[in-house]
Order: C-alpha cells, then structure tokens, then sequence
C-alpha cells in the first residue's frame, strides 16, 4: 500500500497540480495586491475619494447600547464585491493571455512540417516521369 501511494504522490500529474496549487495562490496575492493597492485608488480618485472596500448596505444596525446584548451589524458589503469581481477579471485576462501565447507557440510547431526525405522525393519524382511516359 505505501508503494502504490508513492506511486501515486509521484506521478506527474499530482507534482504539476501541486506546483499549480502554489504558484496560483502566490499569483492570487499578487492579483490582491494589484487591484487593492494599484487599481482601485485611482478608480476610487475618479470617483471622488470613494473607497469601494468600505461600501456597503446596512440592512440592521449594530447595537452596542447593552454590554450584556451587544448586537452585530447585518450588511451586504457590495465594496468588497465589486474589488473581489475586478479581481476575477484580472485573473481571468492573464490566463487568457497565457492560453493564446501557448496556442500560438503552438500553432507554430504545427505548422512547419518537416520536409520529406530525399528518397521520397526521388520516388515521387520517378513516379511522376511514369505517368508523363508516353504510351507506346
């Protein structure tokens, strides 16, 4: 049994998925970042100092009135909404880039067919002689 899960831990598929595990949190962050500390704050200039990580819709305020019965705010945080759908859309754009520059390199492989070798040639030539003979 240890032998097969060896197996298995170490098969390629399970390593590549697990180094597409980390570089795709680590590349998560970087989104994170982008959008947070480089995208929204002009967005947010744009629209007259508005931070959309703070919006939200209160739906019930909190009340912290009664120590012994403190009540939590109920809010639909459509900020935060908004930052993780523009996150979503970077992350969507680059791995489409990614997939259309290895579709190209790709194609590109594809569609430089190896020339035939010499012997074929010479045979398609002599075959082409045979059929240009004229008939006696």
């Amino acid at each position: 049994m240890l032998k097969e899960f060896k197996e298995f831990a170490m098969r390629g598929n399970v390593i590549d998925l697990a180094v597409g595990v980390v570089i795709g949190g680590a590349f998560g962050k970087i989104v994170t970042s982008l959008v947070n500390d480089v995208i929204m704050p002009p967005i947010g200039l744009l629209t007259g100092g508005v931070d959309f990580a703070d919006k939200k819709w209160v739906l019930k305020a909190a009340d912290n009135t009664d120590p012994a019965h403190k009540v939590a705010e109920v809010a639909v945080n459509y900020g935060m909404f908004v930052n993780t759908l523009i996150q979503f859309l970077i992350i969507a754009f680059a791995i489409f880039l990614v997939v259309k520059a290895i579709n190209r390199i790709s194609r590109k492989e594809e569609a430089a067919p190896a020339p035939p070798p010499a012997d074929v040639v010479l045979l398609t030539e002599i075959r082409d002689l045979l059929k240009n003979r004229p008939q006696a």
